[in-house]
């Protein structure tokens, strides 16, 4: 595929989710091609081993957030991150992965030399020693959010003697024992957090400005451990993956098409668990379910937590901080001994990495998506982005196998090149779409470093799996759009670009 001289013929960075579904792709369907994993942290797993705040889970359930090619075999099947680590750790010996991992490697930028028809990829090691890779094909496994640093809502926290934390960078030894506890935020990590500290915790809180819509469900899926039981493992695990998937894609266009018929269903679903503690105001939020992300509410452990007494949800804003919590505008205390701040994620493109072309920066704000998986005139690169209303796996399955369909084209065709071309008359023909346009916070604050996306496929992050699927698996990858080509031949990288970039 390229020449001997190259580290890689694909470098993966990031061995989450995302990268180990790569790799695992690349195995089955790419034995040929050799590759490697850059892993910044020291271990594996994402978003899996970077949270250890209380009770960390999924928020979807995992014969979706699962891979398609590895069953989940755990009787539950909204999992904690100790299961979900387990499930990836077994696939990476399984399948031979984890010795082409670098632990301790974060990509710190990377360069496109057409000539040679690869990346030249900067990476600095735990110990700051910065070294060269080069690799013909790079895939960005590397998240959506940033590592480093979460979101800073500015509180001023003025006189408050107690502890403040953010669950991004949750203490190892934290005790809460009896203790106080505020959680700022209703989200998914908020309402994760708040039954799962309620059990030793004097007290927690959850102070809201403004309510989220949650729906609960069991954490057990009878019908998927029915079929366990009667039928091979493999094919009760499609079958399961198949349905869910379907009820996925159902729930979300009935609350975008008869959004109020899901309101009252999830208000009267609330009221019936919580009896005489629920209070409309803190569970009716200002939007259209599915405007933000449902919340999941396993085994109603929220409603539980709060019918217990140990757990309270009040809805307001913050006037100011003072010795001993926080005071709201309406002048009620929350007392507080700890504050945790589960004020969301800031986003983050492609992991942060300064990537460039023939030396010119790549402005990922003013490219169009491919397919969900590649950029517009980007040559040999491709992320994942999981989809807003369903599990981020299932992008991330049909990308892998995608790309992998891609590299075994230029291989048969002797081609070491492959960019989504789009052309300055081409794209202003272009109408472009919101497909951001849920009223989260963090979708909100990052959308104007987001590629673009059109209103007409191929040229969006589109958000049904059921026709990507399709298409991406069925659809011929020489699609006149992305363009194939040798090393060295001039045709790979548009020349308006370069010149735009200037």
């Amino acid at each position: 595929m390229m020449s001997a001289a190259a580290d890689f013929d694909v470098l993966i960075v990031g061995a989450g989710i995302s990268g180990i579904g790569m790799a695992a792709h690349m195995e089955m369907h790419c034995p040929d091609h050799r590759y490697g994993i850059l892993e910044m942290r020291a271990n594996l797993g994402g978003t899996w081993d970077l949270f250890r705040y209380p009770g960390i889970r999924s928020d979807s359930d995992m014969h979706t957030l699962g891979f398609s090619f590895e069953p989940w075999t755990h009787e539950k099947s909204i999992a904690d991150a100790p299961s979900i680590m387990e499930y990836l750790n077994r696939i990476v010996d399984e399948r031979d992965i984890r010795r082409h991992i670098r632990y301790g490697h974060r990509v710190i930028s990377t360069d496109f030399s057409e000539a040679d028809a690869r990346w030249t990829v900067v990476v600095e090691t735990t110990d700051g020693e910065r070294k060269r890779l080069t690799a013909n094909f790079l895939y960005l496994g590397s998240g959506y959010y940033d590592y480093d640093e979460p979101y800073d809502a500015g509180f001023e926290l003025g006189e408050f003697k107690g502890q403040v934390l953010h669950p991004q960078f949750w203490p190892d030894d934290l005790d809460y024992t009896g203790k106080k506890v505020v959680v700022i935020g209703s989200g998914a990590t908020a309402v994760t957090i708040v039954p799962s500290m309620a059990g030793e915790a004097g007290h927690v809180t959850m102070l809201q400005r403004t309510p989220t819509w949650m729906f609960a469900r069991p954490a057990k899926d009878r019908f998927a451990n029915t079929l366990r039981k009667i039928l091979p493992e493999k094919l009760a695990y499609r079958i399961t993956r198949f349905k869910n998937i379907r009820m996925q894609d159902f729930t979300f266009k009935l609350a975008r098409n008869k959004p109020e018929k899901v309101k009252n269903s999830l208000t009267k679903a609330a009221k019936e668990k919580l009896g005489i503690n629920y209070d409309e105001t803190s569970f009716t939020p200002p939007y259209d379910p599915w405007d933000q992300r449902l919340c999941l509410i396993p085994d109603a452990d929220l409603f539980e937590a709060m019918n217990s007494g140990k757990a309270s949800v009040k809805t307001g804003r913050i006037a100011r901080f003072v010795e001993n919590g926080i005071e709201l505008e309406s002048g009620e205390l929350l007392e507080a001994d700890i504050i945790i701040t589960a004020t969301g994620l800031k986003m983050a493109v492609c992991g942060k990495i300064d990537v460039s072309v023939e030396g010119q920066p790549v402005d990922f704000s003013q490219v169009y998506y491919y397919k969900g998986c590649m950029f517009s005139n980007v040559p040999n690169l491709a992320v994942v982005f999981g989809y807003l209303n369903a599990s981020w796996t299932l992008r991330a399955d049909i990308n892998s196998e995608y790309v992998c369909r891609v590299l075994n084209h230029m291989n048969a065709t002797g081609h070491e090149i492959a960019v989504a071309r789009l052309t300055p008359d081409d794209e202003a023909k272009l109408e472009e779409d919101d497909i951001f346009d849920f009223s989260s916070g963090y979708i909100q604050r990052s959308k104007h470093i987001m590629p673009k996306n059109a209103i007409a496929y191929p040229w969006r992050l589109n958000q049904e799996y059921v026709v990507d699927r399709k298409r991406m698996t069925s659809d011929p990858v020489d699609d006149g759009l992305l363009v194939f080509a040798k090393a060295g031949t001039g045709t790979a990288v548009p020349s308006e670009q370069l010149e735009a970039a200037e």
